[in-house]
């Protein structure tokens, strides 16, 4: 089998796992039909944003997966347009939920802060204008859509308990999501072996969780791509 098919099975067994263990602890508020759509959706957004595991070639740009990144947010955005998503269910929509300030402090900060860290560490050469170009745009919209958007909504659907943290309502579907950002930047399978970078999977699934807390305060994914698109983009200037 080939290794990055794999790979992304191994991402959805940990999907598999975790939701198996929400099935267990929300019992009474647990669907299985979500769960499962949960996980396809999540092999053939996988799908789309390998360019079908490499058979479709990246038509634009040279450094970057943009062909693949554009598959992936069109799949996204056909979901989110069926009647059982809903943009504004999935949080495509500039409005922001009532009371939505203390957000705004936390994605002012964030920026800040990964602007200080760009420029601290920089070699102070900027990076290529395609490089740039991508990380302000692709992986904010695609991966927020997604992750924070598409997939979230399913896992909500899936476990509808709720508890109020800092304000904003979260619960285990969103911790999922936030875990298994963090497993597929840290988790693959390649020449015939498994790894796993511990401080991969802190350095974004961390942040995923803080990005989470984004989108359930507002209602919104507007926030999340920003925050994200900063993240990557900033350390692109310096």
């Amino acid at each position: 089998m080939p290794d990055y098919l794999m790979t992304a099975l191994s991402h959805v067994g940990v999907m598999a796992i975790l939701g198996a263990v929400g099935a267990l602890l929300f019992r009474n508020s647990f669907s299985l039909k979500w769960l499962g759509a949960a996980l396809l959706l999540y092999l053939v957004y996988d799908f789309f944003l390998s360019r079908a595991y490499g058979q479709v070639p990246n038509v634009i740009g040279e450094d970057w997966n943009w062909t693949g990144k554009l598959m992936a947010i069109g799949f996204s955005l056909i979901i989110a347009s069926l009647p059982a998503f809903g943009w504004k269910r999935v949080g495509l929509t500039l409005r922001q939920a009532p009371g939505s300030w203390p957000a705004y402090v936390v994605t002012a900060l964030m920026s800040a802060l990964f602007f200080y860290f760009a420029y601290t560490t920089g070699d102070g050469v900027p990076d290529s204008i395609e490089t740039i170009a991508f990380q302000w745009t692709m992986p904010g919209f695609d991966e927020e859509l997604f992750y924070r958007g598409i997939l979230l909504l399913a896992l909500n659907e899936a476990f509808r308990t709720k508890a109020n943290i800092l304000w904003a309502p979260i619960g285990w579907g969103g911790l999922i999501t936030s875990v298994l950002f963090g497993v597929i930047h840290a988790l693959a399978f390649d020449d015939g072996a498994w790894s796993f970078d511990w401080m991969t999977f802190a350095m974004t699934g961390v942040p995923s969780l803080i990005l989470l807390w984004l989108r359930e305060k507002t209602g919104s994914i507007l926030l999340p791509v920003i925050a994200h698109n900063v993240a990557n983009g900033a350390f692109t200037l310096f």
